[in-house]
Formats: C-alpha cells, sequence, structure tokens
C-alpha cells in the first residue's frame, strides 16, 4: 500500500486508540494471569482490524478508470499489445496503478480444442522429470503491469504493455481490470 491520505490517518488512529483502551483494560484486570492472553487477543485483532480498514479505505478513495482500451497482434513476434489511458477519478494521489488483462482460449467452449489439452499428467514419474515432454497447454493466462505512478487527482496516462500470445489460442476472450493502490 502506498500513499496514505488523511482518512486512512483517521481510521488508523480510531482503530488504535481502541486498541490501546483495550491494553490498558488489560493490566486494570484484577486476575495477572490473563493480562498476557488479553493483550494478544486485542493486539491481534487491532492489527486485522487496521490492515482491512487500509484496505477499505484505499478502495473508496483511489478510484482509477481505463479509457480507451485497444490490443493488437503482432504476428512475427507472436506478441499481443495493449494500449490505452488511465486516469485517476478520484479526489487524492494513487501510488501505483496496476492493469490486468486475462485471456480465456475461447476455443474450448465451442470444443475445438483437443483432449490433449486439458489432460494435465500427474504422477510419480513426472514429479522427477520436471515436466518435460509437457502435454497441457493452458487455456487461460493472466498478465499483470504497473501501468502508472502517483497519478494525481484528475490526472491521465497512456500506457503500451506486450506479452507472448500463445499460438494454439483461436478464439480469444480477454477481460481487463484496473487496481489502484
Amino acid at each position: 500500500m502506498t500513499l496514505f491520505n488523511y482518512w486512512h490517518v483517521i481510521v488508523l488512529l480510531i482503530i488504535l486508540s481502541f486498541g490501546a483502551l483495550g491494553i490498558y483494560s488489560a493490566f486494570k484486570q484484577g486476575q495477572k494471569k490473563l493480562i498476557i492472553p488479553m493483550i494478544f487477543s486485542v493486539s491481534l485483532i487491532t492489527i486485522l482490524v487496521a490492515s482491512f480498514s487500509v484496505v477499505v479505505v484505499d478502495k473508496y478513495t483511489k478510484i482509477a478508470k481505463l479509457y480507451k482500451l485497444k490490443n493488437k497482434r503482432i504476428l512475427q513476434q507472436e506478441k499481443i499489445m495493449y494500449t490505452g489511458i488511465v486516469k485517476n477519478e478520484g479526489n487524492y494521489k494513487i501510488g501505483k496503478v496496476t492493469f490486468e488483462i486475462k485471456l480465456v482460449n475461447k476455443g474450448m467452449a465451442v470444443g475445438n480444442v483437443k483432449g490433449g489439452s486439458f489432460y494435465k499428467p500427474s504422477g510419480f514419474f513426472d514429479f522427477f522429470s520436471g515436466g518435460a515432454n509437457k502435454l497441457y497447454k493452458p487455456q487461460q493466462i493472466i498478465k499483470e503491469f504497473v501501468v502508472a505512478r502517483n497519478l494525481k487527482p484528475g490526472q491521465a496516462k497512456e500506457f503500451r504493455v506486450y506479452f507472448d500470445f500463445p499460438p494454439y489460442f483461436r478464439s480469444v476472450s480477454q477481460f481487463s481490470k484496473l487496481y489502484a493502490h
């Protein structure tokens, strides 16, 4: 997580004050043998709630949108290129924007992929061979790229990413997501 804004600080201060209050009440507790388990429990709950709250505040304060996403296959190099624009639509600075693209081979949906593509051999000898003579061809590929850093509110940035395109993919479905951190 990068770039805390004032909402992060406010939420963390509230959670840490409840944690400190819990530790204080553990020391005021009458039975001395329960002090350490209570401190451990309060600390664990405070850490879990604080980490969850950072993710929630990030989700609602850091908003990135994807515009003009285009793809182009480069047949000579067996690569695919994605271009587009990411824009910070929120009111707070975004530390890192990650673009995730998922390619799914539609061939498996219409039945024109051979059964050998789905069979992934596993057994005693495959453990020692390290996957030599591998018959398995993955039917989906997920790639992640950091496409922008330190986007100010309202700022947009163009990006271009390349990666290898599997030659056995035929009719491909693509799914894209953007993550703002």
